[in-house]
């Protein structure tokens, strides 16, 4: 009889004290993992928003430094007289027109003086990074897996009624990350101010091209672009 009693024993399953221990703990432990992936995000947002203000000032520091534009900056003689830093970084075809060149299309190709600009910017040591890099791979990675370019073409829409002026640009930004900064940085407004956004695609360097046809939603993912 004791024997069968014993048995019971080692059959019976959890009481209902260690299955709520059980559940608390996995309930603190999906939280945790929850509040890390916020503060990832909220990390990121912040690293997004020190480049949209870090950039310009590198940018305006260069400009000080030498008289021109970063990118806008040349002959190829007067580069390669700056040092050993500057050897083989090549002037753009229209520099020294006190403009940025650099078409929508190229805002993340690193055409025309998009990714001469930060060829310079690295040579001259304002930002970190391989000076000799071109085109497309002179472009820095932006904080949530896309690129960084600059255009001066009106985008957003395109013409009189678009962003004007020189703009930073970053693809493949998660909606929620897009809706914080332009809460951040403007009005919260992906259609409206200084902060625009075109509707892109994941994994995809979208041009910077049509305005938002709908409100931001964190679901989607955008190319947005900050005038300086």
């Amino acid at each position: 009889m004791n024997q069968m009693t014993n048995i019971g024993k080692k059959q019976s399953g959890f009481t209902l004290i260690e299955i709520a221990i059980v559940l608390v703990i996995i309930g603190l432990l999906l939280g945790g993992v929850l509040q890390g992936q916020q503060l990832i995000e909220n990390s990121r947002v912040r690293a997004a928003a020190n480049d949209f203000d870090g950039i310009p000032a590198a940018m305006f520091s260069y400009l000080d430094r030498y008289g021109r534009l970063p990118g806008d900056d040349g002959p190829t003689a007067t580069l390669a007289a700056r040092g050993a830093a500057w050897s083989g970084i090549t002037a753009p075809v229209t520099a020294t027109n006190g403009l940025l060149d650099a078409a929508a299309a190229g805002t993340f190709t690193g055409a025309a003086e998009n990714g001469v600009l930060f060829q310079q910017l690295r040579a001259s040591g304002f930002i970190p990074g391989d000076p000799t890099l071109t085109g497309a791979a002179a472009l820095p990675t932006n904080p949530f897996g896309g690129l960084i370019g600059l255009t001066n073409a009106a985008v957003m829409p395109a013409g009189v009624t678009g962003l004007q002026g020189n703009k930073i640009c970053m693809s493949n930004v998660p909606g929620s990350a897009a809706i914080a900064l332009d809460t951040q940085l403007d009005d919260g407004v992906g259609t409206t101010g200084r902060f625009r956004a075109t509707l892109g695609v994941a994994g995809a360097h979208t041009v910077p091209a049509a305005i938002l046809a709908a409100p931001y939603t964190e679901d989607a993912v955008y190319t947005i672009c900050y005038r300086i």
